[in-house]
């Protein structure tokens, strides 16, 4: 038996100025054969796992390249052509294959390509062949084409948002191809849509529920994996939108009814999803409110990176000192030019800065402040579910008010609270926390926290999603529009 494995991720916010180069890749996370790290990571877990048990499965694994951004802007065309055609010749000279398990986001959009993953699985079994099996790992946050479900025998999501299930959901993807290799399943699959546009958190409820329901009907009647997707609310591309997805073992019946079942579950919660979003002046108000020997974490939604925004706004900060919260940090802010000048400074310094309020509208002022530098880490991380999250040089400081920052020159979210206890900021010592994030902070923050509060703000992510101008989505949709019924696509 062979297996192919290779990996293209990126999250399209089609809202922002930024553009994703070919560049954006090398500077993040491109993997050639042989130069894959040891570790399991969100942008490579499906590849990890199908490399890590070719020798207990009897396989021959045969390595691709996988490539991963930060969320960003639409892609240039150059870049994503020059990426999709260096894995399909990587799979043409593989031949001949018996499976090809990919890593994928399922969210990326490329000038002239509105579903860049439905493009590449089309290359891909045309390449492979009829008989190949072709497994594939996406993010909720995908948009679930009817075409990457053509082109593909099998799809899994990853359950959880944040997305702690990783590795959990790469393992249940290659069991799944490997089985069908073997003749031992015959995959079938059903796809549902929800017509609508949300934000689903599953920490807790009402989405918790529907997550908890969808895993324990898997092994049941034939059902060999459930998946929903939430869709990317940042992404204007005709399917965009929340979708269900059931694979069974022939079992089509089954699997629409479940489809549907789920998808009317997911209708029902669409306007209690999201948390409640307060302005960031009634965010601090609430978290200065509560009295505890922990701290407040509050999530900055609208500069989250992981949507496609600078993370460079500087509104939290400004409210912060100029109210002269002492104890309170914010992070992380993408500013490479802000974290050369600490460096320069060193450990210790006191120097006039100007940093965040760089990038678009969105922005906001640059702050100016006198501030202490505490910490500057060369190639810093963070990390999110035990595996590395790359934050570029960063450093540690702290204005003469008393209100930290995290500054990083590679533009990341905040994931995990380490963030700011590698940089010199002891979170536990904190008072506030401010992370600029929607969800994937909350499995690490959340224990630390007293409690954790959800803003909005006048960063790049609005958690109104009306307020886009959409062009391209297919119309009806909620809350675009009221009148809105599921359907059954495949």
């Amino acid at each position: 038996m062979r297996i192919f494995s290779a990996g293209l991720s990126l999250e399209v916010n089609t809202f922002s100025p930024l553009t994703t180069s070919y560049q954006s890749f090398l500077d993040d996370q491109t993997f050639r054969p042989g130069e894959h790290p040891p570790e399991p990571r969100m942008s490579t877990a499906a590849f990890w796992v199908a490399r890590e048990r070719a020798e207990s499965e009897g396989y021959d694994f045969i390595p691709g390249s996988c490539f991963w951004a930060m969320p960003n802007g639409i892609a240039t065309r150059s870049a994503y052509e020059c990426m999709r055609d260096e894995i399909l010749s990587q799979l043409e000279a593989a031949l001949p294959v018996d499976g090809v398990v990919l890593m994928l986001h399922g969210a990326m959009v490329a000038d002239g390509y509105d579903d860049c993953e439905g493009d590449l699985l089309d290359g891909v079994r045309e390449i492979a062949g009829s008989d190949a099996v072709i497994g594939v790992l996406l993010d909720p946050h995908c948009h679930l084409t009817a075409r990457k479900c053509r082109a593909s025998d099998i799809i899994v999501l990853f359950k959880e948002y944040p997305h702690t299930d990783f590795v959990e959901r790469a393992e249940e993807l290659l069991d799944l191809v490997l089985a069908t290799v073997r003749g031992e399943i015959r995959p079938v699959t059903s796809l549902w849509d929800c017509r609508l546009i949300a934000s689903f958190p599953t920490s807790a409820p009402p989405m918790r529920g529907i997550v908890d329901r969808a895993m324990e009907l898997e092994g049941r009647d034939g059902i060999l994996s459930v998946s929903i997707g939430h869709g990317f609310p940042q992404g204007d591309v005709p399917e965009s939108g929340a979708r269900v997805l059931v694979i069974t073992d022939d079992a089509k019946e089954v699997g629409d009814r479940i489809a549907r079942e789920l998808g009317e579950a997911v209708a029902a919660i669409k306007e209690i999803s999201a948390p409640a979003f307060l302005q960031p002046a009634a965010a601090i108000d609430a978290a200065l409110a509560r009295v505890s020997h922990r701290p407040v974490t509050i999530a900055d939604t609208s500069d989250n990176a992981g949507g496609g925004a600078p993370s460079d706004n500087t509104t939290f900060l400004r409210l912060l000192i100029e109210r002269g919260v002492s104890g309170a940090s914010v992070g992380p802010i993408w500013d490479p030019g802000a974290v050369r000048l600490a460096f320069d400074a060193g450990v210790g310094g006191k120097i006039r800065l100007r940093f965040g309020g760089k990038v678009c509208w969105a922005s906001g002022q640059p702050i100016d402040a006198d501030v202490e530098v505490l910490t500057c880490v060369a190639d810093a991380m963070q990390s999110f579910a035990g595996s590395p999250v790359e934050m570029g040089d960063a450093v540690g400081v702290r204005t003469a008010e008393g209100v930290g920052a995290v500054l990083v020159s590679k533009r990341c979210q905040a994931m995990g609270h380490d963030l700011f206890a590698n940089l010199g900021i002891d979170p536990l010592r904190e008072r506030l926390l401010v992370a600029k994030s929607n969800q994937h902070f909350f499995a690490s923050f959340a224990p630390i926290s007293e409690q954790v509060i959800y803003a909005t703000g006048d960063g790049l992510l609005s958690s109104d999603y009306a307020c886009y101008p959409w062009r391209k989505v297919q119309r009806p949709i909620w809350p675009l529009d009221e009148a809105v019924r599921g359907r059954l696509l495949l």
